[in-house]
C-alpha cells in the first residue's frame, strides 16, 4: 500500500490512526478494536465489512 495513502487514511468510526498489517491485509484501529480489509490493494473503510477483534487478539499487539 502507499505510504502517502496509510498517511491520510483514519478510522471510519473514531477517527484514529490506524495500523497496517501487510501480511494480515487489514488496517487495525486498536481504539475501536476493528480490522479493516484490504481487497486488491484497496482498504475497504466501511464499519460494517470491519472485523471486531476480540481484546486479547494478537492483531491488536502489533
Amino acid at each position: 500500500m502507499d505510504k502517502r495513502l496509510l498517511d491520510i487514511l483514519a478510522c471510519p468510526v473514531c477517527k484514529g490512526p490506524l495500523v497496517h498489517l501487510r501480511e494480515e491485509a487489514v488496517l487495525v484501529c486498536r481504539a475501536d478494536r476493528l480490522a479493516f480489509p484490504i481487497k486488491d490493494g484497496i482498504p475497504v473503510m466501511l464499519e460494517e465489512e470491519a472485523r471486531t477483534l476480540a481484546a486479547d487478539d494478537p492483531l491488536l499487539a502489533r
